[in-house]
């Protein structure tokens, strides 16, 4: 077990995210944009400069956080789909270069003009997926599905048809422990409820490799793709961090906590203190905060770690 994060939450620049690190003592971060680009995007000398720091440094990259078949891409589209392969392409031979085995990926986006699980766009889904896995495959890379606004986090149930449909030893879960919370869950018909966050995991545990920790409390319907959110400190919001914790450690889970506070600069009352060193101290509290959380999990009495889940996790690749 090991922590990691979204380290451009405290800064754009690789220096930064760095420095936040080594200051919570952890060896790894969660690449996702440097100087606000995509690691997947970033030309190749901007790659060579991240690269070296990172080494230089003793830190490495546990997963690249690409957009590939992210909520901004439709199934639909032939050129959403290029551009997933074009960004996965650039992705795999940097990964086997830094040491990286693993990159977030998603399930496009969620179907607004339409049922979103109808058959012919699950048969988009299914297939692009496939494809985008596949090259996982052959390159001895493991694609990493985040239940996010996409198909696959519509329920755990859609989840579940997805890891069936798409059988492969290169193809796992991301559980994003925030998400649930501001997700509808569109089981059965209209009017949907919002989704449970433990519901939703201990559904698809036995897929889980890697966790994304953030929290929140939903605030409203959407104005865009994503809900409105208050997002808090780990264990403070609806997203039933701790007691997914809990489970994790009890069953002996040996992947990545990846914090993702999502909670911007919550220093700015200190009027001295400029919006950019107030990131860097959210995301360093955050860290301390959770690992906290652990240990007191870890110290404290053992849970069962077995609790009954629903029938759909019965349901087996």
């Amino acid at each position: 077990m090991f922590f990691t994060g979204f380290a451009d939450e405290a800064g754009g620049d690789i220096d930064t995210q760095i420095r936040v690190t080594r200051e919570l003592g952890w060896e790894h971060i969660e690449a996702r944009a440097v100087d606000g680009v995509n690691i997947t995007d970033i030309a190749e000398e901007k790659f060579d400069e991240v690269a070296g720091k990172l080494s230089a440094a003793g830190i490495g990259i546990n997963c690249f956080g690409s957009a590939v078949a992210n909520w901004g891409k439709d199934a639909r589209k032939r050129e959403d789909f290029d551009k997933s392969m074009a960004e996965l392409e650039r992705a795999l031979p940097r990964m086997e270069r830094i040491g990286c085995a693993a990159i977030r990926g998603m399930s496009f986006a969620i179907v607004r003009d339409g049922r979103p699980d109808a058959p012919e766009v699950e048969r988009e889904v299914f297939g692009k997926v496939a494809q985008l896995v596949r090259m996982c495959e052959e390159a001895g890379m493991i694609y990493l599905h985040e239940n996010c606004m996409n198909y696959g986090g519509l329920s755990y149930e859609h989840t579940l048809t997805l890891l069936d449909r798409i059988r492969s030893p290169s193809f796992a879960l991301v559980f994003d422990t925030g998400n649930p919370v501001v997700s509808l869950d569109h089981r059965g018909n209209e009017p949907y409820r919002l989704q449970s966050s433990w519901e939703f995991y201990r559904n698809v545990k036995e897929f889980v490799r890697h966790v994304h920790v953030k929290d929140a409390v939903y605030v409203g319907p959407s104005k865009g793709i994503f809900p409105e959110a208050r997002y808090t400190w780990p264990g403070e919001g609806n997203g039933d961090v701790r007691r997914i914790v809990a489970d994790l450690l009890a069953g002996g889970y040996e992947g990545g906590f990846s914090i993702e506070p999502h909670m911007g600069s919550v220093y700015h009352e200190d009027s001295e203190v400029s919006s950019e060193e107030s990131a860097r101290r959210t995301y360093v509290e955050y860290g301390r905060r959770f690992t906290r959380l652990v240990e007191e999990e870890r110290t404290s009495s053992p849970t069962s770690g077995a609790e009954e889940r629903d029938d759909g996790a019965e349901r087996k690749r």
